[in-house]
């Protein structure tokens, strides 16, 4: 290990709860019958993605491979007032008349079942225990392991499979009750965060830095020219890239662009919301292992520069159960101290050893 440092993974098990079945008997309504009409239209039996087993993979691979530092710790449920920083009261109402069912929310696949109202109050106040956790200085980093996930719920509106977004929630706590001026959330996920980008499209003191697959990928926001608005002008920084776009060009946004916004903006806190389906193994993007760990390291290096040190994420998407336990696995080492690594060329070894392998013989049949 580089240095070892304590990173707490902030976890409570009252998110599995969370498990929409699309068999289930749904509330009766239009979009019930809409959604019905469009699962029957499939030629495969369809499975809600987000689903308990993204966790639990997680888990079950810190317990086989665990990492020198890093220690898990509980969660807790948010309460009202903490989650109406970002959601109106009616919206609150509305779901939290669903405790306790299976319902459709959205024909863009957000649905509940009757443990997913609690799930997704502990995902909201989980994140808050993790920032709790570094801006109180009983942890350096920390990193909130939740579900359902949240950078694509509205003040008003459930998307996206998210209910409560987490880590707007966790950045309006870190305002409201623990002192903090400015609050900078980088989004990696390969979606779009429009949520988050919602919710503080205004607001001068929270910028929102997101890297995204760019439209039409879902959601389809986040153009370059949305910057933000009023007092929030220049505090919205989009970066929507191709299909394909890997390590490099991460890094490269992360160090000349994203540092010299960090620079500038001097945050008291970054968020990372942190989804890993910008993988290869997701088919959106192809960020490596290695460039989940190096995008880290370069996070990290910010926040002791501009911060203290205060670095918290908190799990976003990521659908494929080896490369989200994997891509995870690869932050926490370095979280906790561990060599930060810089990202080959993908494919560039396999070309090199397959050029070494052959090429020989036939140098040697040009020297007949």
């Amino acid at each position: 290990m580089a240095g070892e440092k304590e990173v707490l993974v902030c976890y409570d098990e009252r998110v599995l709860a969370h498990e929409p079945d699309t068999n289930a008997a749904f509330l009766p309504s239009r979009l019930d019958k809409r959604v019905r009409q469009v699962l029957s239209g499939l030629n495969v039996q369809w499975r809600y993605p987000e689903h308990p087993g993204r966790v639990t993979a997680i888990l079950d691979l810190l317990a086989r491979e665990p990492i020198e530092g890093v220690r898990l710790t509980g969660g807790r449920a948010a309460t009202s007032e903490e989650l109406s920083r970002v959601h109106t009261r009616a919206y609150l109402q509305d779901i939290y008349a669903l405790r306790g069912k299976s319902a459709w929310l959205d024909l863009d696949t957000t649905a509940v079942s009757p443990g997913s109202i609690e799930a997704a109050e502990v995902a909201a106040g989980t994140a808050i225990v993790a920032v709790e956790a570094v801006l109180t200085g009983k942890a350096e980093r920390a990193f909130a392991l939740v579900r359902p996930p949240g950078h694509h719920a509205e003040p008003v509106r459930a998307r996206g499979f998210c209910l409560f977004n987490n880590v707007a929630v966790a950045a309006a706590h870190a305002q409201s009750a623990l002192g903090c001026e400015r609050v900078l959330i980088l989004d990696w996920d390969a979606h779009h965060g429009n949520g988050t980008q919602d919710i503080f499209y205004a607001d001068p003191d929270v910028l929102f830095f997101d890297i995204h697959r760019a439209a039409p990928f879902y959601p389809g926001s986040g153009a370059l020219e949305e910057v933000g608005a009023g007092l929030g002008e220049g505090t919205t920084v989009n970066v929507p890239v191709p299909a394909g776009t890997g390590d490099r060009v991460y890094l490269k946004i992360l160090r000349e662009l994203l540092a010299p916004v960090v620079a500038s903006f001097k945050p008291d806190l970054i968020l990372v919301s942190a989804g890993f389906d910008a993988h290869g193994y997701d088919l959106a993007l192809n960020v490596s292992y290695e460039g989940f760990a190096a995008m880290t390291g370069v996070l990290q290096t910010l926040a002791d520069e501009h911060c203290q040190g205060r670095l918290v994420m908190v799990l976003e998407g990521g659908y494929n159960l080896e490369s989200l336990s994997h891509g995870v696995h690869s932050v926490l080492k370095v979280m906790a101290g561990g060599e930060v690594p810089e990202p080959a060329v993908c494919g560039l070894a396999e070309a090199e050893a397959a050029i070494a392998f052959h090429a020989p013989a036939f140098w040697a049949a040009q020297g007949d």
